[in-house]
């Protein structure tokens, strides 16, 4: 591998940048200072801890405008949900600094006193599609619970990743956070490295081959591992508002969001009107780069990601599937929105994550099956139902960590973001989530 890494607008491939790759051979030196600065790091209070956090993010909200530029570039989406990914990070991170240090307080249980101390070093492996938000997530709770990080961003965005950690450490101690630039190698060498606890958002198959080289010495492990979410539309649902959210969904950040909704069963009474209403809403949706008015599709990350989601679609239509949208003449870098129907469980749509801005429609005549095709994945992020009074007892049926009735899956504030069978192994965020960046300690 070259010593840089290049980094390109998804847009047109043209380089906007690069940053030094570190060697492989470096990565222990880099863990190494890491846990130097850990012994003084974890001797800091919490509350110095939060402190030094909020006004990191100061010096990051002086560059917001620059950085929400820069995310869009790199990362393809448009200005205004950069420029919000941007505004979540500046406020977001003091007020998980915040939920932290409630989360870690020492209590008093049947006379013994609970601590929660840091682990050590975190490394944290965060992707390209949310190139801040994703890191941001698990690196304060990491920060603030004592340990220190060494963070892996994406070989697709390390620019806005650096920019983002030099800010922070303007403010923090020496070592207390470093950056590690490369590919799979670099991932590799980080989570074989004297590390303590793993915190990765990503594929599934990185996820396997992480905890595979983790357990020789019983790392700890945060994982998000993606989704393959279903929706649900029952004949006594609000169809206009189901359209709308099923579009919304599938269409968001071009499709490359792990909670996207990528597979739609719609009861058979009211499928004609779901797919009407669909097709309508998708139809006002334009492709284009972040820089051009009216847009709210960008381009696919890579040409890589690109193949795989015109791949689906061309499978699903080979197999039978309708194109209501859409389909095909995909600009470069771009793939047109599309919508499809008749998706049945053979196709590639139905079994894989496509990530990417697809509506993929299925009939149902039982409730039961519908379910029952829900749940057949290995994969079990969110799920959405939208329909009358039994939302509820339909939500119980579905296996995922998070379920949305008549909404989004996933809560706000301090609940958990977690995915069941294959799309999670622990998870972050509530007071729950940022105590696995610690050790429970029980004196008596």
């Amino acid at each position: 591998m070259s010593n840089q890494l290049v980094s390109y607008d998804p847009s047109n491939g043209t380089a906007i940048g690069e940053v030094t790759v570190t060697a492989v051979s470096g990565v222990p030196d880099v863990v190494s200072r890491a846990l130097t600065a850990q012994k003084s790091w974890r001797n800091i209070s919490v509350g110095d801890r939060v402190a030094l956090i909020a006004k990191a993010s100061k010096r990051v909200e002086k560059q917001a405008s620059e950085l929400s530029t820069l995310l869009s570039r790199e990362m393809g989406k448009d200005i205004g949900r950069s420029s919000g990914e941007v505004s979540g990070c500046i406020y977001g991170a003091p007020h998980i600094a915040q939920q932290v240090e409630q989360a870690i307080r020492p209590k008093q249980v049947s006379g013994s006193t609970i601590e929660y101390r840091p682990l050590g070093v975190a490394a944290v492996i965060s992707p390209w599609n949310y190139p801040l938000m994703m890191a941001v997530n698990l690196m304060i709770p990491a920060l603030v619970a004592g340990n220190t990080v060494v963070f892996k961003p994406s070989e697709e965005t390390p620019l806005i990743a650096q920019a983002y950690v030099d800010l922070l450490n303007e403010v923090l101690p020496p070592d207390v956070l470093q950056i590690v630039h490369g590919g799979a190698e670099q991932g590799q060498a980080l989570v074989e490295s004297n590390v303590n606890i793993i915190a990765f958002t990503g594929s599934r198959e990185a996820g396997i081959d992480i905890m595979r080289r983790a357990s020789g010495s019983l790392k700890r492990l945060v994982m998000e591992l993606g989704g393959n979410d279903p929706m649900l539309v029952t004949q006594d649902a609000d169809i206009r508002a189901a359209a709308r959210f099923a579009v919304a969904s599938s269409f968001e950040n071009a499709g490359q969001m792990c909670t996207s909704t990528e597979r739609i069963y719609v009861d058979e009474s009211v499928a004609d009107e779901f797919e009407k209403q669909v097709t309508m809403i998708a139809s006002q949706y334009n492709i284009g780069p972040w820089n051009q008015q009216r847009v709210n599709i960008g381009p696919i990350i890579n040409q890589r990601q690109r193949s795989k989601i015109i791949t689906h679609i061309d499978d699903a239509v080979g197999k039978g599937a309708r194109v209501l949208l859409g389909g095909k003449d995909h600009p470069e870098h771009y793939v047109t929105p599309t919508v499809i129907a008749d998706v049945a469980p053979g196709m590639l749509m139905e079994q894989e994550e496509t990530f990417g801005p697809v509506v993929s429609i299925s009939r149902y005549s039982s409730l039961d099956q519908a379910i029952e095709r829900a749940n057949d994945s290995e994969y079990g992020l969110g799920a959405v139902v939208f329909t009358g009074a039994d939302g509820p007892e339909i939500a119980s049926k579905l296996e995922a960590g998070m379920v949305g009735i008549n909404g989004g899956a996933g809560g706000g504030g301090d609940v958990p973001w977690v995915g069941a069978k294959q799309s999670g192994f622990g998870f972050h965020g509530s007071t729950d989530g940022h105590r696995q960046f610690t050790q429970v300690r029980v004196t008596r």
